[in-house]
Parts: structure tokens; sequence; C-alpha cells
């Protein structure tokens, strides 16, 4: 774990190597301030001149400025240094989600995620912090302090040494019994999580359900099980801090005791009011910084659950990555799928996809229909590769896609997912995710094919209109539609369309796949959808039935010999003809009351 986490250290290895040299320099010179005051409080008994006062007052005043100057500096460097360390590891998990394949993002909730990434990091950056400055500042003020302690006097080096065991096997029981509590706090974070992204994702549903009640009840279950847990955990590291005062209180009484039967016997010989004074002194530090570093022991407690779970991420392996040889160019856009099972997990007794086998050539567009849950989306997921086939291969351009580069490959096969996505900017910047370099006739050419450009120039600031997080100012139809466009300027030699019409008319529908067919002929085109006007044109259509291929043909020739094909069309069908009957009926009616 540690290891894993160092590599985020990187450009800050400097400034965390300076924090605790700083550090112990400051500590120095603060044990040795008591020390020097034995000395001072002897010279003065001894000549109380102003000039000899003023001396070692001016020599005290330069321990102490030099002890604040290290100090400053050391609290800055851990700050740059715990604060540039935060910054590379969410780098780090960010970095690492983008190489996941889609099976790695399932493995882990968006939730989740979001939280390793802010609440976890946050705990390992205090943590951090803690350890390049408090967790050096209480081990060598501790060992200082008990040196100059046994020099001064052994007897009262032995009562602090007696002490610590005592302190440090109640912190070690302490965060024994804390540690679980903690590994719980944070799963349930993550829930706490996802009920408000899952809230505030679906509020228009919410709010037309009239649910908020319920939603504000869920996330009151969900805040009360963190406080709980957390309540618990805090009980039992409250406990620390009696257990350090008992120890402070305790060491500090009996130092005067003894120390002061030790002046009385030794007629101040042995020990002196002095030293005494300065071994209260080395007391209270030592003590102190044993309280200081079970603060730290704390933070570490509640860290370490949280690094655990970010070294889960930076650890994960993409189940997909490049062969040693990887092929850079597509050559056509011709899919093959040869004898193709595939499950969404190993473990999964359900295969989503079962020997599957379809050619298309190059330019072809192929229609694809099926009911709910007929993997539909699963057999176009392997063509770019999101996922990787569990038996026989899917082939692009005559090669398995296994043995492609994967943005190679990726970039010249364009999804348009179920889930239309766009993203706050301006719709200019929307686009140019197809092409950065993409010009502004570009643009607009991509945006006519997509049938987006019309609703486009109605806009008052047209193609630097702001689309606001998720797309929420615009319609589902013409999300649709950017998204189609966004696609189309990456200049595919695949296009897959997963459903990306259905919020669009008939009319729409149809002068996208006309302009398609015109405009990008070589293109191979794969076109999900739920009406049969959609893909009826295409020059194959595949039905899907439960994670297989039913049959594949023409319009004519499904309609002609296909059952579940003519279900779907005479349905479709009807549906038309009576709407068209409906809407004669009433301009038959209206003309008649015209008449009369």
């Amino acid at each position: 774990m540690i290891k894993t986490l160092a590599k985020s250290i990187r450009q800050y290895k400097r400034e965390s190597i300076l924090a605790p040299i700083l550090v112990t320099c400051e500590v120095t010179l603060e044990c040795l301030i008591p020390l020097y005051m034995i000395t001072m409080l002897d010279g003065i008994e001894a000549d109380p001149s102003i000039g000899n006062i003023l001396t070692y007052g001016a020599i005290l005043l330069v321990l102490a400025a030099f002890s604040l100057m290290f100090g400053m500096l050391a609290g800055k460097y851990a700050a740059t240094a715990s604060a540039g360390f935060a910054r590379n590891l969410r780098h780090d998990i960010y970095y690492k989600i983008q190489d996941f394949s889609f099976s790695n993002i399932d493995k882990f909730s968006t939730s989740s995620l979001v939280t390793r990434m802010t609440t976890d990091v946050t705990n390992i950056q205090m943590a951090y912090m803690m350890l390049v400055r408090v967790a050096f500042r209480s081990p060598v003020m501790i060992v200082i302090s008990l040196a100059i302690t046994y020099s001064i006097n052994w007897q009262m080096g032995l009562v602090f040494t007696a002490l610590v065991p005592i302190l440090g096997v109640g912190l070690i029981l302490i965060f024994k019994k804390v540690d679980p509590i903690f590994s719980k706090v944070f799963k349930k974070y993550d829930a706490l999580n996802e009920s408000i992204q899952e809230n505030i994702k679906g509020i228009r549903v919410v709010k037309s359900y009239v649910r908020e009640d319920y939603e504000i009840k869920k996330f009151d279950k969900a805040a009360e099980d963190v406080r709980v847990d957390f309540t618990r955990g805090e009980k039992i590291i409250a406990l620390n801090n009696p257990l350090m005062q008992l120890c402070m209180w305790t060491a500090i009484t009996m130092i005067c005791f003894i120390g002061s039967m030790i002046i009385v016997q030794s007629n101040a010989t042995t020990l002196t009011t002095p030293s005494l004074s300065s071994l209260i002194v080395y007391g209270a530090q030592t003590l102190s910084s044993l309280t200081m570093l079970s603060m730290v022991m704390v933070m570490i407690s509640i860290a370490k659950t949280s690094a655990d779970r970010v070294v889960e991420v930076l650890n994960e392996k993409s189940n997909l990555a490049n062969p040693e040889n990887p092929v850079y160019e597509v050559p056509n856009g011709d899919v093959e799928f040869d004898d193709v099972d595939f499950k969404y997990s190993e473990k999964a007794d359900r295969r989503a996809l079962k020997e599957v086998n379809l050619k298309v050539k190059s330019g072809q567009t192929v229609g694809i229909l099926g009911g709910t849950g007929s993997s539909k989306t699963s057999l176009v997921n392997l063509i770019p590769r999101l996922y990787d086939v569990t038996k026989g291969s899917v082939k692009v351009g005559g090669i398995d896609v296994r043995d492609y580069d994967l943005e190679s490959l990726r970039n010249q096969v364009a999804v348009v997912l179920q889930k239309n996505v766009l993203f706050s900017g301006t719709i200019k910047e929307n686009l140019r995710w197809g092409d950065p370099d993409a010009t502004d006739e570009e643009l607009v050419r991509v945006c006519k094919l997509a049938q987006a450009d019309d609703f486009i120039q109605s806009f008052p600031d047209k193609y630097d209109t702001y689309i606001e997080q998720g797309g929420s100012n615009v319609s589902g139809g013409q999300k649709q539609r950017l998204c189609i466009a966004r696609a189309l300027l990456k200049k595919p030699k695949i296009l897959i369309l997963d459903d990306s019409t259905s919020a669009v008319d008939t009319k729409t529908d149809a002068l996208i796949r006309k302009a398609f067919r015109e405009e990008i002929p070589d293109t191979t085109k794969f076109i999900i959808a739920q009406r049969v006007a959609s893909v009826e044109d295409a020059d194959q259509i595949v039905i899907m039935d439960n994670g297989k291929i039913a049959a594949v043909g023409t319009h004519d020739e499904l309609l002609a010999n296909n059952k579940i094909y003519q279900e779907v069309y005479y349905s479709q069908n009807k549906i038309g003809a009576t709407a068209d009957v409906l809407k004669k009926a009433r301009e038959e009616e209206g003309d008649g009351n015209g008449k009369a």
C-alpha cells in the first residue's frame, strides 16, 4: 500500500524531506531552551547584574527565534507536500479510471469512485501532512526530552519511561477496536453519495411523482447510518484524551513529589530548583508529544481505510489491454462476428450473447431489432472492444479487434450510446469531442447531416450556445442529434447508433438516414431501433432474441419469412393506419361543419 501511494509524491519529494529535517531542528532548539534556562538561572543567581541578564535573555531570544523560523518553514513545506501529494493522487486515480474497461467500471459504483477521489484522498492528505511534521516532531521530542531528563536525574527519567508502555498499550487497544468501524463507515459513505447522486440526477422524476418526502427519508436513513457508526468510532477514540491526561498529571505529580524529596534530602546538591522546573517542562513536552502522536495515530487509523480504498482503484488492472505488437491502421469497415459468446462476468452463469455469427461488408447499413433484454447493445459494444468476447472473435477490417491498438480502433468506430451525454460547455466544445481540430464549417456540415443545424440556428448564440450539465437545457431529440453530429466528426469507418433516434420524429429520422446514405456511403452503419421504419431500408436487418440472432435479411425477406419481424411490423403499421383514418375522419367532419 505504502509503495503504491508513494508513487504519487513525485515532484514533492524535496518538500517531503525538508519538512521533517526542519521539524527536527525546531524540536532540538525547543528541547535545548529548558536546558539552557538551568544555566541561565544559575548564572543570574551567581551574577544578577543587568548586563548578565540581558546577555542570557538575548541568547534565549535567538534560540526561540530560530525555533520559530524552523517551525514556520516546516509548516510551509509540510502543507505544500501534502497538498501536492493529494493533487497527484487525485490525478492518478482519475487517469487510472480513464483506462478502465466497462467491466472494471462496473466493479466500482460511480458514487464510490467519487468518494474515493474526494473524502478518502482528503483523509490521506491530512494523515500525510501529520506524518511529515507531527509524526517526526513527537518521537524526536520524546527522545531528546528523555535523554536530557536522564542526564539531569536518572530517577526522573524512569518516571516517564514507566508511563510510556502503559500509554502505548492503551492506544493500541483503542485503534484495534476502532479500525473495523471506520472500514464500515466509508462503505456507508458510498451509499450516502449514491443516494444524493441518484436524487439529483432524477430530480424531475422525483418532483413529477411528488416523492420528495420519500427521498428525504431515504437520505436521512443513509446519513443516520453514517452518524451512528462514526459516533461509535469517535466515542472509542475519545478515550484517548482522558488516558493521556491521566498519564500526564500522574507524571507531573510524581516528578514534583520525587523531585522535592531529592532536593530536601540532598540539600539541593543532587537536584536544584531550576533543574526541577526544567524537568517539569520536559515532562510536559514528553507527554504532550505523546498526545500529538496519539492524534496522528487516530488520523492514520481513519486514513488507513481510505488508503486501502484508493489503492484498490490504483491497483485495479484493466482487463482490456493492447497486445505486444498492436495494429494501428483499420483498413476498412468490414465487421465479422465469428461464433461469438459473451458474458459480462466470468462468474456469471448466463451468457448475454450465444453463438453469434454475422458478416457485414464495409459501407453497408445494418438494422438491429429485438425486444428489451435481447442483447442488442451487448452485440455492438464488442465492435469498439468496450468488452472482450468470452468465446469466438470479432473482426474489423478482417483483423481481430484484440489485435488492434485500442485508441486506433476506437477512433475508427463512432458510437452514439443509448444514454446520450453532453458536457457543460458550448455546442462547439461538445461537438469537438469528435475532432478537436474541426473547423466551424465542418461543425455545420455534420450538424446538417444530423438534422441539428436548424434548431442550433434558432438559438440566440447559435453554435456558441452554452449547454448546461447533462444537456438539461436541450430536448431529448436535440441532444440525440448533437450526439450523432459529434460522432460523425470522427469521420469513422463504422458508425453505431444505439437507439439514438428514438426521441426524434419519423420525418427527421428519415432525413438523417437519407443524409447517411448520400454523404457517408463508405461508412458501415449499425442502427439499433425500436421502429421498423428506422431500419426497413437497411442492407441487412438482424433480429435478436434472447442473446441469439434469430434471423438476418432484408425488409422484404423478413416480412415474408420471419414471425417476429411480421408481428413488430404489422403492429406498428396498424397503429399508423389507425392514426391516418382518425385524421381523415376529423378532416371530413370539419369540412362538413364548414358547409353547414
